[in-house]
């Protein structure tokens, strides 16, 4: 637009919220149109001159407007799709589902909650699920469907008791994707054999010691 408008808010607008800033904004966008037009300079800055409307995005400051986009392509998946949380039955004991499926409930609350079939709950969580209530379990997410809140799993290890070291270190390096397995034979043949092993004085020689 060939006229740049500036207009000053206080806190008493921010509490009014964007209605009340839009409407401020289109009355100065009128006076200025009427003021211009009155002048007889030539210049006449009126809506009808550039085609634009007094609610039109364009004659609003950016720091008014709330951009928007849209997700088109996914480059890279960061997320291993795998999370640490506990299971419970479903609320509707007589839906259909109920008779299929458990809720995983994610430790991370970023991650959605999760359909998983009972098949891979353990044989008695229906009967007693109050013994699961405090059991950490690993689930992969292997799908979401656009129109459903929860996402579809499967619950791929048990990992023990939650609050105990070892479990929840488990967890944390399976959802980061950490290799934690035992190192392979191959691996293991370049470290020394012979137990106890200590740097050779022609080894000290040629290092640095930073003891």
């Amino acid at each position: 637009p060939d006229v740049i408008i500036e207009a000053q808010f206080d806190d008493n607008d921010a509490e009014h919220g964007q209605d009340h800033l839009q409407d401020t904004l289109s009355d100065d966008i009128k006076k200025l149109s009427l003021d211009t037009g009155e002048k007889g300079d030539g210049v006449h800055g009126t809506k009808q001159d550039h085609g634009l409307k007094v609610n039109d995005p364009r004659l609003h400051p950016d720091e008014f407007l709330q951009r928007t986009a849209k997700v088109v392509y996914i480059l890279e998946k960061k997320h291993s799709r795998a999370a640490t949380g506990f299971i419970k039955l479903l609320a509707d004991r007589n839906s259909e589902l109920f008779k299929r499926c458990a809720m995983f409930s994610p430790v991370d609350h970023r991650v959605p909650r999760i359909y998983v079939p009972l098949a891979d709950c353990p044989p008695d969580f229906v009967t007693r699920p109050e013994g699961y209530s405090q059991k950490l379990f690993i689930c992969r997410i292997v799908d979401w469907k656009e129109d459903s809140n929860f996402a579809a799993g499967r619950l791929s290890k048990s990992l023990g008791q939650a609050g105990e070291i070892e479990p929840e270190t488990e967890g944390i390096l399976t959802e980061y994707g950490v290799d934690f397995s035992d190192f392979s034979p191959e691996a293991l043949e370049c470290l020394p054999q012979n137990l106890p092993w200590v740097i050779s004085p022609e080894e000290l020689a040629k290092r640095r010691d930073l003891r």
